[in-house]
């Protein structure tokens, strides 16, 4: 949600005007050969510092920007356009954060945020284990408790974006195995790899192998790996109370799934920018091909796609905003706008012909990266169940 004494819309325009110009300046003449060579972007890391991406959402008594969703969409889907990637280093590390400022304790929120705005901490979210994706409620991430304020925590995550390179992460666990129903027997914690006051690692965490992906180079997806790992109830079980990690979870994913739709735009934009100047500039039987009839039925999806898909991420962004219920807005823009990324991306390829197979045009990343994007924060499958279960929620007969 935005916050009362967040920025003004002209603020949003103006931050984004800046983001723009260091994309085009500094990102684009390099993202070919960095995400080719899987590349952490350490520079571009700090310059997303600069600019405050790290606390974007995080309210600005705790040291954030404030933005709205609309404005950090906005935000997003630019960034998007020009490297997907840059995006989930600090996605993910917005919704641990959000899970901390929504249910954490005023001392938890005092401690964390003001480290997670300034990227001083920056984290990730464990919820998916190497058994088990979309049923969060099979996980097996166990935190015994050891007196009466530590726990110890044994298991393991994977696919954890920012996991290997971060500093944290939010980590769904059970508590009560024997709960049930099971959602009741996990909780949620702030899991750090060392003391944030003295910097001294803690035992019993330790990070596996980068993971190689497809697409979305650069970012780090990784393994993590916990071996009684303790931690005081105090400062990282969020609340303080067992028993309600689920939630916790799911109250940050309409945020997450809104920031991935908002990543479709921009891959869908790109796409049709790519498709629209290769399309004029390419000529066949003595015109370019964009006056041949096939390839403006193409264009012309393609834009359309674009801007539905722009409608429906402001749509979920307003509703998000407003406090309102908004699963199924945010389901909409996701499955749509990541479908139209996907779309977007396959027709630039057809439209460039051989060129858009080759590793020097735009259009083979963008054809890499859409697919995450239909898998990534709830497969579209699932974006379909929930839409269509708030519909008849919300329209009974």
């Amino acid at each position: 949600m935005a916050h009362a004494d967040g920025p003004s819309q002209d603020d949003e325009r103006a931050l984004l005007d800046e983001i723009g110009k260091w994309l085009t300046r500094d990102v684009e003449p390099n993202v070919m050969r960095m995400e080719h060579a899987d590349e952490y972007p350490i520079a571009f890391i700090e310059r997303m510092k600069e600019f405050g991406l790290f606390g974007a959402t995080i309210s600005p008594e705790f040291g954030g920007l404030g933005l709205s969703t609309a404005g950090y969409a906005r935000i997003v889907a630019r960034i998007s356009e020009t490297w997907m990637s840059l995006t989930g280093f600090f996605n993910t590390h917005l919704l641990m954060s959000r899970i901390v400022e929504m249910h954490g304790t005023e001392h938890q929120k005092r401690y964390w945020l003001p480290r997670f705005a300034s990227g001083e901490i920056r984290g990730a979210i464990g919820l998916t284990e190497p058994g088990g994706g979309t049923d969060l409620q099979s996980i097996r991430t166990r935190a015994k408790k050891i007196g009466n304020d530590r726990y110890a925590i044994s298991g393991s995550k994977t696919w954890i974006t920012n996991g290997v390179e971060g500093g944290a992460v939010g980590l769904l666990v059970k508590t009560d195995p024997e709960a049930e129903p099971r959602h009741r027997g996990m909780s949620m914690f702030i899991a750090p790899k060392a003391d944030p006051e003295t910097g001294i690692a803690y035992k019993g965490f330790r990070t596996g192998r980068k993971l190689p992906k497809l697409g979305y180079k650069g970012i780090d997806s990784g393994e993590l790996f916990f071996e009684d790992y303790e931690l005081d109830a105090e400062r990282h079980l969020v609340g303080g109370i067992e028993g309600r990690g689920f939630h916790m979870a799911m109250s940050s994913l309409e945020l997450g799934r809104i920031n991935v739709a908002a990543r479709g735009v921009g891959v869908a934009r790109r796409a049709l920018t790519e498709a629209l100047a290769y399309a004029q500039g390419r000529e066949t039987f003595g015109k370019p091909i964009a006056e041949h009839q096939a390839i403006q039925l193409k264009l012309a999806e393609m834009a359309t796609r674009v801007r539905a898909s722009e409608l429906l991420v402001e749509d979920a962004a307003a509703a998000f905003d407003a406090g309102r219920r908004s699963d199924m807005e945010a389901g909409m823009a996701k499955y749509f706008a990541t479908e139209a990324a996907l779309e977007n991306a396959i027709e630039a390829m057809r439209i460039h012909g051989g060129y858009g197979y080759s590793r020097d045009f735009p259009v083979e990343r963008l054809y890499r990266d859409a697919p995450l994007l239909c898998i990534g924060e709830g497969t579209n499958e699932m974006q379909r169940i929930v839409i269509a279960r708030q519909l008849v929620a919300r329209n009974p007969a």
